[in-house]
């Protein structure tokens, strides 16, 4: 048995454009992130531009939140890594004066809750 195909198959239109409308939001959300973090940073007495810089920019946020340097290695370990998280996001939190509605934000949406936080009228108070 030949199966024998007549007509046409239609073809997928604008392959790409999409792909490129979802990487230009992802650019945005990365940008305002990267400048919130940079005033936030900038607000807390640190360089911003160690927000840019990974790994230091992550010991930045444990020195703003009030968490030993060694807090890094729990980054490290699976399942520890997300306590670990929380910690950061609520040390960040409670030395700008806010609570755990914050905390989570911070924890869950932080390309938002940055941005919030470093152009917001925000203080830094030191950590708690």
């Amino acid at each position: 048995m030949v199966l024998t195909l007549t007509g046409s198959l239609p073809l997928q239109q604008g392959g790409g454009g999409g792909s490129s409308v979802l990487f230009l939001v992802w650019l945005v959300l990365v940008l305002v992130s990267i400048a919130g973090i940079w005033k936030t940073f900038e607000k807390a007495g640190e360089p911003g531009w160690a927000a840019i810089i990974p790994i230091y920019n992550t010991y930045v946020m444990l020195k703003i939140g009030g968490n030993a340097w060694w807090w890094l290695l729990l980054f490290l370990v699976p399942i520890v890594n997300i306590y670990a998280a929380y910690r950061l996001s609520k040390g960040i939190a409670e030395a700008f004066g806010q609570g755990l509605g914050f905390t989570l934000g911070l924890w869950f949406l932080g390309f938002v809750f940055f941005p919030i936080l470093g152009f917001g009228d925000y203080r830094y108070q030191g950590p708690s």
